[in-house]
């Protein structure tokens, strides 16, 4: 009788830690495909950017064609954008694309007939949704990657993603040259 009462202690106690690691293992699980779903959303909008990016200068281009340098580093980092892999070159390229728009609008400011332009009107306007829809998917994904970051390294969570081989993932942080106000000669 004995021998039976710690043979069921000894299969309760194995039930219980095998139903705690397949807990953990599908919250892991969900918390990726979560940050990998609101990774997608941040590319999404990157991409809706770099869209928007060709009609806003040609709208410009017709005003100010002289302003070429401006308009060769919008479509170099528009190229530098579409072709990024992975967190890091995505977060550099976006960094790379907002200051070229930074010095976009500059230029844009020396021609008050543009900015009367109802086509560059609209153009701007979604292009500020698409920068808003942006920083809240940025924001989304970061607190996402915040959330799975801290579960793998909480006890007993560390356990189950060390032996699930999880690692940190990337937060979307800005460059610290993008901080930088861009500085535009005529």
């Amino acid at each position: 009788m004995r021998k039976k009462t710690t043979l069921f202690i000894v299969l309760g106690i194995l039930l219980l830690l095998v139903l705690g690691y397949a807990s953990k293992y599908n919250s892991f699980i969900t918390l990726e495909e979560e940050i990998d779903g609101k990774w997608a959303e941040v590319e999404n909008n990157l991409q809706r950017r770099a869209d928007l990016i060709p009609n806003l200068v040609a709208t410009v281009k017709g005003y100010a064609s002289h302003e070429e340098k401006v308009f060769t580093e919008i479509a170099e980092a528009r190229s530098r954008l579409l072709g990024a892999q992975g967190v890091e070159d995505k977060v550099k390229a976006s960094s790379e694309m907002e200051t070229a728009l930074g010095r976009l609008l500059m230029v844009v400011e020396q021609y008050p007939e543009l900015k009367a332009d109802q086509r560059f009107a609209e153009l701007q306007d979604e292009l500020a949704g698409t920068e808003n829809r942006l920083s809240v998917a940025r924001l989304r994904y970061n607190e996402s990657v915040k959330s799975f970051n801290a579960r793998i390294r909480r006890f007993p969570g560390n356990i189950v993603a060390g032996m699930m081989g999880l690692e940190k993932r990337e937060y979307f942080q800005i460059k610290e040259e993008a901080r930088e106000v861009p500085k535009v000669e005529f």
